[in-house]
């Protein structure tokens, strides 16, 4: 790709970060991933832009059962979301949900759920439980439905296209207003299966809650990531990937690249304006230029990712 199309592929993505989206999508470029615009994906030619079949598409806090002033037609809105995913081009081969399926852990939101994303044509949906999936009395709702993967632990990885998935749960110790909690088991196995892997090996991490300190204050963030980065520091590309907070906010340190995802439900208001973070209301013709999704897709030739995030508009 040339400088100048790389330049305007950067300027269109950060376009899409500045005004809210359905998704991103995910592009690995010379070892680090990327981002990009999804919608852009889905209007402009895959062999132009250089990019293969998309890995994955990201999905995050549909908040299914919610049905507040912010949006009352949840389900509406992650329909059109799911439009917006069996519409592109090229079909993803994976589907990563980063939590808060649901908004109250109900059976019948979780059946709603799992129904309406059954209809994504990806060949595989993977899952971790947000704080709003896992406020049942049991905590068992969600684990019913998602947990094989995980052996009901909420934590587990696997491999895809020469990634490495780890897919990570820190809202069991969560509480109101505090930041989340990996836990020394969940830190001693990600350790144990990072040990071995190359460190030119793509890794991606998802999680719910961000897996760094966004702002404090309002609980966005984990409080023992930083035991988790510093295993991770070691390869040449990591991207993670989270959601909780309903809004694009990105960094990068070194070769880890951080990246939160829009929700598919209502926007949450910019750290530390208001009195606290909840669903933000905005003029009905607004509301789609907030919701979005992520997509990331492998580059062959050079070996790359490229993550772009979407909007609903």
């Amino acid at each position: 790709m040339s400088d100048d199309r790389s330049r305007l592929s950067r300027r269109n993505a950060l376009k899409c970060m500045a005004y809210g989206g359905a998704g991103t999508l995910f592009g690995l470029s010379g070892g680090v991933f990327t981002p990009l615009s999804l919608a852009q994906a889905a209007d402009d030619n895959a062999a132009t832009l250089k990019l293969g079949k998309p890995l994955f598409v990201q999905i995050s806090d549909t908040h299914i059962g919610f049905n507040k002033e912010a949006n009352p037609d949840v389900n509406g809105t992650l329909a059109r979301t799911i439009d917006l995913v069996n519409g592109m081009p090229e079909q993803p081969a994976l589907i990563i949900h980063t939590g808060d399926i649901t908004h109250l852990s109900k059976a019948v939101e979780f059946d709603t759920a799992q129904q309406m994303l059954s209809k994504l044509r990806a060949t595989e949906l993977h899952t971790v439980p947000g704080e709003h999936d896992t406020s049942d009395p049991t905590v068992t709702e969600y684990f019913n439905r998602f947990g094989k993967a995980s052996g009901n632990k909420g934590y587990y990885s696997f491999d895809h296209a020469g990634v490495h998935f780890i897919g990570l749960i820190n809202v069991l110790q969560f509480k109101p207003g505090g930041l989340g909690t990996l836990g020394s088991d969940q830190l001693a196995w990600a350790t144990a299966d990072l040990q071995g892997r190359s460190a030119s090996t793509p890794i991606v991490v998802f999680a719910h809650m961000p897996l760094w300190t966004i702002y404090e204050p309002w609980g966005w963030g984990t409080g023992d990531a930083d035991q988790l980065m510093r295993v991770l520091r070691r390869f040449g590309s990591v991207t993670v990937l989270n959601g909780h907070i309903h809004q694009i906010v990105q960094k990068t340190e070194g070769s880890v690249t951080f990246h939160t995802a829009r929700s598919t439900a209502y926007p949450q208001p910019v750290s530390g304006e208001g009195p606290g973070p909840g669903p933000l209301k905005v003029p009905a013709d607004q509301l789609s230029k907030m919701l979005g999704i992520t997509s990331v897709s492998l580059v062959k030739h050079p070996s790359s990712l490229w993550l772009k995030d979407a909007t609903l508009a």
